[in-house]
């Protein structure tokens, strides 16, 4: 008795997986209990189980609104990364500081402005590559060269990151990571 060809079947499904592969890169954003995110102002910590103080799958409502300074090699609490990053108390950003030497372009938005949604309405999961570049649903960036030192831990092919616009250093976004609460400058390199 012949076998059944099962090549048309398993050519569809792997047809519909390639075309579904750019919808997996966009997700709305979810709080760890998959809910999704709220709108609105950053809160504190919900009352109940221990929130990490910095990271954990928390995402700010907004980028950064004031500089609050780090000491370069010290964290600005105990127990906090000695890299730019988010409280999950407040949403306060620690450690973006406008820095026109490390961040100046010659070329502002030279490969355009990236054309996919930011905020944090919007979670990007990582697709690959590394801090010189680095993609997710087709679109390509890197990391700025005085960030490099800040990002040694991301895992470049599955993490969850949010874009929000840098508002002192025109040209750049800034990466926050879902997972670790740090983020750093980054440049939209196109498509």
């Amino acid at each position: 008795m012949k076998k059944p060809d099962h090549s048309l079947a398993i050519l569809t499904v792997l047809a519909f997986s390639v075309f579904a592969l750019p919808a997996l890169a966009q997700r709305p954003a979810q709080h760890p209990a998959g809910h999704p995110a709220p709108v609105g102002p950053a809160r504190p910590a919900p009352v109940g189980p221990a929130r990490a103080p910095v990271g954990g799958g928390y995402i700010p409502q907004h980028g950064p609104t004031s500089h609050v300074p780090i000491t370069p090699g010290k964290p600005d609490v105990p127990g906090h990364p000695v890299a730019p990053h988010v409280h999950t108390s407040d949403g306060r950003w620690v450690g973006h500081v406008s820095n026109p030497a490390a961040y100046h372009l010659d070329h502002p938005w030279e490969h355009g402005r990236f054309p996919g949604s930011v905020g944090a309405g919007q979670v990007w999961r990582l697709a690959g590559g590394g801090p010189s570049r680095f993609w997710f649903g087709g679109f390509y960036f890197s990391v700025a060269p005085a960030d490099l030192g800040y990002c040694g831990d991301w895992l470049w092919d599955s993490d969850d990151i949010v874009l929000y616009p840098d508002p002192d250093d025109p040209g750049w976004y800034l990466a926050y990571n879902v997972r670790l609460g740090t983020y750093v400058h980054v440049m939209y390199l196109g498509t």
